[in-house]
C-alpha cells in the first residue's frame, strides 16, 4: 500500500490534485491506482512550523510518498510588506515536512518551489541550471530564499543519506479554490475578485501597474496532472520546471481584458500606472519537462480562465475573499 501525503491539500494545488485523482479513469496515466491512499491535508489539521505537530502528522498517516505544497504565500504587495514571516515560516515548514520524510524513510518527496527562486538578472528563459546564479529579486527575497533552500536540503539528503527527495518549479498556477483575498492574492484571482466587486458593486474596474508585465500561466488542473506524472515516473534530485511554453506568455493587461470578457463587466476599465509592475517577464523553459513527459496537452489559458471565473461565481460565498 502507498500512502501519498499531500501537505497544503486544501489549498489552489492540492484542491487540484484531489479533482484529478477522483476525476481521472482508475488505473490511467493521472488516475488513482491500485494500492494507493490519498491524503489531503490542510492547516487545521496540523501547523507544519510546528515540530511536536508535525511529527505527530507523520506518524498517524506513515506516508510512503509526499507531494509538499504547504506553504505561506501571497502575491506582491504581501511580500514586500512581510519578508521575514514569509522567510522564517516557510524554513520551518519545509524543515519540518523533510525531517519527518526522511525519519519515517519516505520512499520520494516532491516540495513545490516557484519562479521566484530565480536570480533578478539572468539570461531568460529560466531554466533548472540556473536557481543559485544570483539573488532573487527584492520584492520577494524571504520567500524565495526559503524556497531555495529546499532545493539545497533536497541534495543535502540525497547525498548524506541517498534520499529520494525533489522539487518542482511551477510558473504561475491558477484555477478554482485559489486565494482571491485581495490582501494576499496573486494576480489573476486578484483581478477576477476585483472585477466581481466592480461589477457587483457598479465601480471602475482598477487594475494596478501598467499591465505590461508577462507572466506564463498554469492551470492548477494540468499542473496536479504534472506533480501526479513526477510522483510516479521522476526520480532526479534537480528541480524540474512545469509550465506552459515560453510562447505562450500573456500580459497582465491581457489577463485583465480575458477576466473582463469571462465576467461579462461592461462598466469603466483601467490601469493605476503609480502603482508598482514587479518584474517585467521570468520566461521559464518546458523543454526539459516535455523531452520527458512526451506528449501532454495542456488546457488553453483563455478556456482555464473561464473555468475559474465561472468556479469563482458559482462558489463566491465559500471561496477563499478575505471576508470575515
Amino acid at each position: 500500500m502507498s500512502v501519498i501525503l499531500v501537505t497544503g491539500g486544501t489549498g489552489l494545488v492540492g484542491k487540484a490534485i484531489e479533482y484529478v485523482i477522483e476525476t481521472e479513469p482508475e488505473g490511467s496515466r493521472f488516475g488513482k491506482r491500485a494500492g494507493e491512499k490519498w491524503v489531503f491535508i490542510g492547516s487545521s489539521e496540523a501547523d507544519l512550523r510546528n515540530q511536536e505537530q508535525s511529527k505527530k502528522l507523520f506518524e498517524k498517516y506513515k506516508p510512503t510518498h509526499v507531494i509538499h505544497l504547504a506553504a505561506l504565500v501571497g502575491g506582491l504587495f504581501i511580500n514586500m510588506k512581510k519578508k521575514l514571516d514569509f522567510l522564517r515560516d516557510n524554513i520551518l515548514i519545509n524543515d519540518n515536512v523533510l525531517h519527518n520524510a526522511h525519519e519515517l524513510g519516505c520512499t520520494k518527496v516532491i516540495s513545490c518551489l516557484s519562479t521566484c527562486v530565480y536570480p533578478d538578472k539572468v539570461d531568460y528563459p529560466l531554466d533548472e541550471t540556473k536557481i543559485h546564479l544570483g539573488l532573487p529579486h527584492h520584492s520577494n527575497f524571504g520567500y524565495a530564499h526559503a524556497k531555495r533552500l529546499v532545493d539545497v536540503q533536497n541534495h543535502a539528503y540525497k547525498d548524506q543519506y541517498g534520499d529520494n527527495f525533489t522539487s518542482a518549479i511551477p510558473t504561475n498556477v491558477f484555477g478554482p479554490h485559489d486565494n482571491f483575498d485581495l490582501e494576499s492574492a496573486h494576480v489573476l484571482p486578484a483581478l477576477m475578485h476585483k472585477c466581481y466587486l466592480a461589477k457587483k458593486n457598479g465601480t471602475p474596474f482598477v487594475v494596478w501597474g501598467s499591465g505590461k508585465p508577462l507572466r506564463q500561466f498554469i492551470y492548477s488542473r494540468d499542473l496536479a496532472k504534472l506533480f501526479i506524472w513526477m510522483l510516479r515516473e521522476y526520480d532526479d534530485v534537480e528541480p524540474l520546471i512545469l509550465s506552459v511554453g515560453e510562447d505562450e506568455e500573456v500580459s497582465i493587461g491581457q489577463a485583465a481584458r480575458a477576466v473582463v470578457g469571462a465576467m461579462g463587466f461592461a462598466g469603466e476599465f483601467r490601469f493605476d500606472t503609480a502603482q508598482a509592475d514587479g518584474q517585467f517577464r521570468k520566461p521559464a523553459s518546458n523543454k526539459k519537462l516535455l523531452s520527458l513527459i512526451g506528449d501532454f496537452e495542456f488546457t488553453p489559458f483563455e478556456k482555464a480562465l473561464e473555468e475559474t471565473v465561472a468556479w469563482f461565481q458559482q462558489n463566491y460565498e465559500n471561496a477563499r475573499t478575505g471576508k470575515p
